[in-house]
């Protein structure tokens, strides 16, 4: 592997020239062969014993070369990369640009690099805590939320929908006059007032009483998920089988009793006082801290490529997608119930992953100005820590999470602290 030329083509992109000799090409496409011949029929010879040059007369001189060209491209372009002493962020963008067997193959290779960062006055930086008033108004609304998690449905019979009931419809979408797919569910439970519905459907189910059948129209969202949909005015059928209203317990000493460890209201709701006040202080030490960094962020000067807030958004959505799948949603039916695109839904991410790459990389410099280092020891200490905590291998977690990173979120770790250990708290 030879580097021929690193130019620099604009700010945090390069573009190398490598090429690989005519042996290496050749060793390459030997080794392609050796491990597709059991794989070729070639008349007159047993599967796995044609010669390399039968089959290259047969399928044509170049047969291997795409495989061989694969199989260099880790090691050619990693050296590369390697030599020219780049740090990328993605993986780079490679263009063979000559590929003959006298003298081998030549690439073209797109890198996108890490920042260049600058940071000042990250120490000593000031910020306001301010801690929220638990007033008794607080206790009992939060008192209030939990006679509502204890609260049961029962059904009414005597009255029409309210908001805050709980229905159960059977309902099918029309456009124009037909039905379209996955307008129809029958003995569907839906909470009016929970927003579950595209905007103006649970509106026009108050008001309505058992047995009754009746016409709702309509319009779905501009950015609704299903294209075919959106912007659209619709019109719904809908049959109301059952009201139900939320009945909630008396707050009272046995409420206590039923739902905490305590025996009267007033020993609940000192508890709950105390709790909410321990919570309110932790939450203000959160958002001092959180301005702590906002700080740092508006401290740090870097032209950040793009894709480091699309790579943060991907992580965010999996995050997201994991979460729904633990209630037994996926994200197409999350995004249906919601009326976005998946465009729409990343944009909701976007500032978040802007602040956490932007942070990210300030703590990164920071802790290469203080000198901050993380010893081999401590890597593996963190590893064993986490193939403890989830149950599994050692080597399993290397294989998910590089040493190497886990290195960078130690020292994250660290350059954090010693920002934060230097921070004037009001």
């Amino acid at each position: 592997m030879s580097l021929k030329s690193n130019n620099k083509i604009e700010t945090n992109t390069y573009e190398l020239e490598v090429t690989a000799s005519a042996e290496e090409f050749e060793a390459a496409v030997q080794s392609a062969y050796m491990k597709a011949r059991n794989k070729i029929n070639v008349p007159g010879f047993r599967k796995g014993k044609a010669p390399r040059k039968m089959i290259e007369k047969l399928y044509g001189e170049n047969c291997f070369y795409e495989d061989a060209v694969n199989a260099m491209v880790p090691a050619v372009v990693g050296g590369a990369v390697t030599e020219a002493g780049l740090d990328l962020v993605a993986a780079p963008d490679i263009e063979v640009t000559s590929l003959t067997k006298e003298e081998g193959v030549s690439f073209k290779v797109k890198c996108i690099t890490k920042p260049e960062i600058e940071i000042s006055d990250y120490k000593g930086i000031e910020v306001e805590k301010t801690v929220k008033d638990i007033t008794d108004e607080v206790v009992d609304a939060n008192l209030k939320a939990i006679q509502e998690r204890n609260g049961r449905l029962v059904n009414i019979e005597d009255r029409a929908v309210e908001n805050g009931d709980t229905v159960v419809i059977d309902f099918e979408g029309f456009m124009d006059g037909k039905a379209f797919d996955g307008g129809k569910e029958n003995g569907f439970s839906l909470k009016i007032g929970s927003g579950q519905f595209i905007p103006g459907f649970e509106e026009q189910v108050i008001g309505k009483n058992i047995d009754e059948e009746f016409t709702i129209n309509v319009t779905f969202p501009e950015n609704y998920q299903m294209e075919e949909l959106a912007g659209k005015p619709a019109e719904f059928r809908i049959k109301l089988h059952e009201i139900k209203a939320t009945e909630l317990p008396d707050l009272d000493d046995d409420f206590a009793k039923d739902t905490s460890e305590f025996d009267t209201l007033d020993e609940m709701k000192a508890d709950l006082k105390k709790k909410l006040e321990e919570n309110a202080e932790k939450n203000a030490q959160t958002d001092a801290e959180n301005k702590i960094f906002d700080t740092i962020i508006d401290n740090m000067k870097a032209e950040i490529p793009q894709i480091m807030f699309e790579q943060r958004i991907d992580n965010l959505v999996r995050d997201f997608e994991a979460r729904l799948a633990q209630q037994g949603l996926d994200l197409p039916m999350y995004l249906s119930f919601t009326g976005m695109d998946e465009a729409a839904f990343r944009k909701t991410f976007e500032d978040q992953a802007q602040k956490n790459v932007k942070l990210r990389l300030a703590l990164e410099k920071i802790a290469k100005l203080e000198g901050v280092e993380i010893s081999d020891e401590k890597v593996m200490e963190e590893i064993n820590k986490m193939a403890e905590a989830y149950k599994i291998p050692v080597q399993r977690v290397m294989s998910v999470i590089s040493p190497d990173m886990i290195r960078t979120d130690l020292l994250c770790s660290e350059a954090s602290k010693i920002v934060k250990d230097s921070a004037v708290i009001k």
